[in-house]
C-alpha cells in the first residue's frame, strides 16, 4: 500500500482485509552523553514513524552498531535497557536484533505496527483549510549540536531530553481518534522539509511564524551557528519552495525552522471544524505545548508561505 516511493513515514503492507503492517528502521548516533537517556531517545526516534501512520506498535528489532574499545559493556546494557523501556511503554515487544562492531556508536529499531488499510494516514493528503498543528517544539538538532560542543546549558540539554524522549504515542491516537486528513513527524527535513513533503500539487501552507514553538535557549545556540550539517543541507534544498512575507524574522531563528531534529513532533493537518476539538484534547492529554502554527491554502503554488 506504501513504499519507498511515496515519500512517506513508514511502508505499509496489506495483510487482510481488516490488518496491515506498517514498517519502519530507523537508528542514530548518540546526541547525548547518557547512554540510558541516548537508549530512549533513539528508540522513541524510530518508533515515531509508526505513530506518523496512525498505526499502533507492535514489535521492534535492536540495531547496534558498538565501539568495544572505548564503551564498557554496562554502557550498552543502558542503552539497550533504555530503549526496551520505551519499546514496553508503546506497549510494543523487542523479539531480538542484530550487534556488529563499529568505530562509531549507533543504535535505533526495526519496527513493525499494524493498522486498519482503510486507516492508514499518509502525509501528502493535506486538504485546503486544514489547520496544522504540531505537538512538540523546535531546537532539538541545534541543542544536541551544542552538546558534543560542551556549549548547551543544562537547562536546554533537560528540556531538549524530555522532548526527543516523549512518545509520539498519544497526540496520534488523538489524531485518529479525532479524524484527521494528513501526518507526518519532525525529524531530519527539519520542520519546513516535512511541511513541504506535506504539501501536494493542490495545495500550499500558509505558516504563522509567531505561532511556531521553539525551546528558549535554542535561540542563542542558533545565533553561535551550532546546526547540524544536516540542517544546511535542508536549507539549501527546500529554500526555493519558502516563501516571506515576514522579512522581521532574524536568519539564525528562519534557520531553526529547517533544523534536522531528533525524534521531533507529529505535523498533523486537521478539518478546521476538528481542529481546536483536537487541541483541547491534546492539551488537556499533558501535551500543552502543541500549537495551531498555520493553514493549508488551495493556492497550487506549491510552497510555503512564512508570514
Amino acid at each position: 500500500m506504501v513504499d519507498r516511493s511515496d515519500n512517506d513515514d513508514s511502508g505499509v503492507y496489506k495483510i487482510t482485509d481488516d490488518v496491515a503492517i506498517v514498517q519502519t528502521v530507523d537508528f542514530i548516533t548518540p546526541v547525548v552523553n547518557d547512554p540510558y537517556l541516548y537508549g530512549q531517545i533513539a528508540a522513541a526516534n524510530s518508533l515515531s514513524d509508526i505513530y506518523a501512520m496512525g498505526a499502533k506498535v507492535d514489535t521492534a528489532l535492536n540495531i547496534v552498531a558498538y565501539d568495544n574499545c572505548h564503551l564498557t559493556k554496562e554502557m550498552l546494557h543502558d542503552i539497550l535497557r533504555g530503549g526496551l523501556d520505551k519499546v514496553r511503554e508503546a506497549d510494543g515487544v523487542i523479539l531480538g536484533g542484530h550487534t556488529i562492531e563499529d568505530i562509531e556508536m549507533k543504535y535505533g529499531l526495526s519496527v513493525t505496527g499494524t493498522v486498519h488499510p482503510k486507516k492508514v494516514l499518509r502525509n501528502n493528503t493535506i486538504k485546503p483549510g486544514d489547520k496544522i498543528i504540531l505537538t512538540k517544539p523546535l531546537g532539538m538538532g541545534v541543542i544536541t549540536t551544542s552538546i558534543k560542543a560542551d556549549e548547551a546549558p543544562q537547562s536546554a540539554i533537560e528540556k531538549a531530553v524530555f522532548h526527543m524522549s516523549y512518545l509520539n504515542r498519544t497526540a496520534s491516537e488523538l489524531a485518529v481518534e479525532i479524524g484527521v486528513n494528513a501526518m507526518t513527524d519532525v525529524t531530519g527535513f527539519g520542520l519546513l522539509g516535512h511541511l513541504y513533503e506535506m504539501i501536494n500539487k493542490d495545495t500550499s501552507v500558509e505558516l504563522d511564524f509567531n505561532a511556531v514553538p521553539f525551546i528558549e535557549e535554542a535561540f542563542e545556540l542558533a545565533e553561535m551557528g551550532l546546526f547540524p550539517g544536516g540542517s544546511f543541507r535542508n536549507e539549501r534544498y527546500y529554500k526555493p519552495h519558502i516563501k516571506r512575507t515576514n522579512s522581521s524574522i532574524p536568519e539564525h531563528i528562519l534557520m531553526l525552522m529547517y533544523d534536522a531534529q531528533t525524534s521531533g513532533g507529529l505535523l498533523i493537518s486537521v478539518p478546521e471544524e476538528r481542529a481546536n476539538l483536537l487541541l483541547d484534547k491534546l492539551k488537556s492529554a499533558g501535551i500543552e505545548w502543541a500549537v495551531i502554527i498555520g493553514e493549508v491554502s488551495d493556492s497550487a503554488k506549491n510552497n510555503i508561505v512564512i508570514s
